[in-house]
């Protein structure tokens, strides 16, 4: 899996490296903001009150609305997974999503934090994917997005992975683009090792 923001490119590849699925999800609908934390956290702390669209808004209905946001993007990562888990003719076993970043443990703390907010919204959506996949019984692995390429040619015993993923690419046609080869990469990466003795 490879995030951007409330969306996800999610790719499905079999033990022996066979390409099964490719698919964008949304985890949130347009009812609510994409970047609470990023958004309307820092407008509840003073951050970034001049931007175009700010409003006052207080540190709790802040926190209660980051809230409400994770919850819908519980749901649909719930949704995302059960129709991939329908779509796939294998049975799925695992999810690979980027590694979380260290950040405080609450949400307030998160918004507060002006290292954190920058990094808090798209840690949200892979924690709730963590969660909808946990609850399918899946196994979550975690990958470095500066390593992945690596580990998944050594996972596979190859120096690289580019033509590889060029093949994957072919196969499917476009849309085939950096997001979706590192969502690849990652499940190669697993996949991969799971066959190595």
């Amino acid at each position: 899996m490879a995030e951007n923001g409330n969306s996800a490119v999610l790719v499905t590849i079999a033990r022996g490296g066979k390409l099964l699925d490719r698919r964008s999800v949304e985890l949130t609908d347009g009812s609510l903001p994409t970047h609470p934390y990023h958004h309307e956290g820092s407008w509840a702390v003073g951050r970034y009150t001049n931007t175009p669209g700010a409003r006052p808004l207080s540190l709790g209905d802040a926190v209660v609305l980051v809230e409400r946001v994770r919850e819908a993007a519980l749901r649909g990562a719930r949704q995302s997974l059960a129709e991939l888990a329908r779509a796939v003719p294998e049975a799925i076993g695992a999810i690979v999503l980027r590694a979380l970043p260290k950040l405080p443990p609450t949400t307030e703390a998160r918004i507060t934090d002006h290292r954190a907010h920058t990094m808090a919204d798209s840690a949200m959506y892979r924690e709730v994917l963590a969660t909808a996949a946990e609850e399918r019984k899946w196994s979550v692995h975690w990958y470095d997005r500066a390593r992945v390429f690596d580990d998944a040619a050594r996972a596979l015993g190859q120096p690289r992975i580019d033509e590889l993923l060029q093949r994957m690419g072919r196969s499917l046609g476009p849309p085939w683009q950096a997001k979706h080869k590192l969502a690849a990469a990652a499940a190669l990466a697993v996949a991969g090792s799971a066959r190595r003795p």
